[in-house]
Formats: structure tokens, C-alpha cells, sequence
């Protein structure tokens, strides 16, 4: 039987708060200091980190319609289709709530049932956001930011294997072309498939990490949130896989990202998009920073059909890796997921 649980009460102040902050943008830079990223939280090359309060979106802190009819198809799947308020109890399969953050984990198949299979515009979120919903604590250009070089991993080792395992072992074949996206100076890549790949194109914020990237045949440095009419410089139909690990909370115009991101893949190529739910609150989105990980998915999903770009077959999955805690198999560490699509 599923367990009955509040799944915001407990962070619904701290939502409010930040709500607050971004709205009236009483705060715009923070004061960053140098040093490893803390572990509560991550992100793909930085080190400033914190934990998530709740949902931002649009200009209100209460959730648009958009929201709401996409949390009723969410629970739909889980208790029957009738819309609980947000401050309802909501029921979910869920136990186990994740140390770092305070938010509870996706039970079993959840972040695979997350997403439609047919996708309505009426359902759009993105159609009715405010400035808020991709306003971040530190404004400031990325290029401070992501001056200096920072060579770590920002989830733990578990989650860096599986995405290793996943990358090497089952999105990229022999001869393909990869462009990864928001690069660093790893691409998780295993030497030994990166050998049989066609090339690894890099494109990421710092020069040096992208210089000790083994993976990447040749690399470039660009801010993708300096400007919202993006161009990647690449021609049409150049690569094979289109990659993005642990960044997609930092774009500031993600539609716009996406739809180059699907110009320059072959039709029939794959788009892949990892995350977690570790961030560095200052340069997340305010959409993202307030929601848990069923919704991180149905948001990556809505940029990939929302962006214009063509995008089919949209497909999410858990990669976190698990163990038996009583009755369940439960998260353990850092959580980890993907959301795919075929550009047609």
C-alpha cells in the first residue's frame, strides 16, 4: 500500500523565503567563496553550494495553472487523478527522504511514469513563467563565476560510476560524434570507448578544465546564458549524441539551448540529459531550486518538447543506485537521472 506523506510542509517556509528573494531581487550577487564544493550539494564546475527550498514559479509563489494541471497528471499516476491542494497530504510509494536536502525520494519507476507519452501545449509551463522562474540569487556573469578552474566531482562516487557506466556502456556507440554540452574537465566517458568514438566535442566556461579533459578531441569556450539568441558554432546535423551532465539547472534559456542543441544533432540522433538534485543555489534557476525530483524531470522533459527543436520519444530514467530497505529499494547517496529524446 502506499504511504501517506506531506511532501512540502516541511519546506514550504524556506520556498516562500526564496520566493521572496527572487522576486523582489534583494539579493543579486553572494559573496563566493573559494574552495571545494560542499557535499550537500553540487553542480558540474563550480563550488559554491546549498540546499533547495521549494518551487518558484512564475511571478506568484503559489503555483500557476500550468503547474497544477501538470501535478495532477503527475499524482494521477499514483492515487487516481483527483487534484490535491499543496498543502494536501499528498500519497506516493516514497520512504525515504534524502539527508542532504530534506526532500523525499522518487520510489521505484516514479521518475519513469513522470513524464507523458503524449504531450498537450495547453499543458506548456513554460507559456505562462515569469522572469522569476529562470532568475537566479547570483545574477552576475558566468564568466566570474567559472573563472577559476575547480577539478572535482560534485556527486559521489556511486553516482559518478553509474553515470560513467551509462555514458560509455549505453549512450554512445562506436563512431559516433558527441557534443558535450556545459563541459568540464571530465566526460565521464571510459578511455576505452572514447577511443572508438568519431570525435568529443567540447563546449564549457574554463579553458583549463577543458584543456585536461582527455575525452574531447577539441573544445570551446562559451557562456550559454550571455545572451538568449544562443548560436553553438557547429553546422547543422554535426553530431550523433548530444550530451549534458549536471548543468541543465544553470541555464538561464534552456528552450533556447535545447532547440540549438537539437539544430546541430543528426536527425535520428539522441539528446541526453543528466542531473541530479544537488545544485549550487546561487546559479540554479528559480524553477528549479524549489522542486523535487519528479518535477526536475517533467521540467527537463517539458524543455526537450516545449523548445521547438523537434524532439521525439522523450524518455526519463532513475539511475540512482539502490538498496533493499525493507519492503522497498530505496535511494542511497546521491541521486541520479536522464531524460532522453530522438531528434526526428
Amino acid at each position: 500500500m502506499p504511504r501517506q506523506r506531506y511532501e512540502r510542509s516541511k519546506v514550504y517556509c524556506h520556498f516562500v523565503l526564496s520566493s521572496l528573494i527572487v522576486h523582489l531581487d534583494v539579493v543579486s550577487t553572494f559573496s563566493i567563496s573559494h574552495g571545494a564544493p560542499l557535499r550537500n550539494v553540487m553542480g558540474r564546475s563550480s563550488y559554491l553550494a546549498g540546499s533547495s527550498p521549494e518551487r518558484i514559479d512564475g511571478e506568484s509563489s503559489m503555483p500557476s495553472q500550468s503547474s497544477l494541471r501538470r501535478r495532477r497528471f503527475v499524482e494521477s499516476f499514483f492515487f487516481g487523478s483527483t487534484l490535491l491542494s499543496t498543502s494536501s497530504p499528498l500519497i506516493t510509494n516514497a520512504a525515504t527522504r534524502d539527508p542532504k536536502t530534506g526532500v523525499l525520494f522518487p520510489s521505484v519507476g516514479e521518475i519513469e511514469s513522470s513524464l507523458p507519452t503524449e504531450w498537450d501545449e495547453n499543458d506548456n509551463p513554460f507559456t505562462s513563467s515569469g522572469v522569476s522562474s529562470f532568475s537566479r540569487l547570483d545574477s552576475s556573469p558566468d564568466t566570474i563565476f567559472y573563472a577559476e578552474p575547480r577539478f572535482v566531482e560534485h556527486v559521489d562516487a556511486q553516482a559518478v560510476e553509474a553515470m560513467t557506466s551509462y555514458i560509455s556502456e549505453r549512450l554512445l556507440h562506436p563512431g559516433d560524434s558527441v557534443l558535450d554540452l556545459c563541459s568540464s574537465w571530465t566526460s565521464h566517458i571510459r578511455p576505452s570507448s572514447a577511443r572508438k568514438l568519431e570525435k568529443v566535442v567540447g563546449l564549457g566556461m574554463n579553458s583549463k578544465e577543458l584543456e585536461a579533459n582527455s575525452a574531447l578531441t577539441e573544445w570551446t569556450v562559451l557562456d550559454l546564458n550571455a545572451d538568449k539568441n544562443v548560436k553553438l558554432p557547429y553546422e547543422n546535423d554535426s553530431f550523433d549524441v548530444v550530451m549534458c551532465q549536471l548543468s541543465i539547472d544553470y541555464l538561464i534559456h534552456p528552450l533556447e539551448v535545447m532547440k540549438e542543441a537539437a539544430r546541430v544533432l543528426k536527425h535520428g540522433g539522441i539528446i541526453a540529459i543528466l542531473f541530479s538534485n544537488r545544485l549550487f543555489l546561487t546559479k540554479a534557476i528559480g524553477l528549479w531550486t524549489g522542486s523535487d525530483d519528479i518535477e526536475h524531470t517533467y521540467t527537463v522533459g517539458s524543455y526537450l518538447n516545449y523548445c521547438d527543436g523537434g524532439f521525439i520519444n522523450i524518455k526519463a530514467e532513475d539511475l540512482s543506485s539502490r538498496r533493499q530497505k525493507g519492503k522497498e529499494d530505496v535511494i542511497v547517496g546521491d541521486p541520479l537521472y536522464v531524460v532522453t529524446a530522438i531528434k526526428k
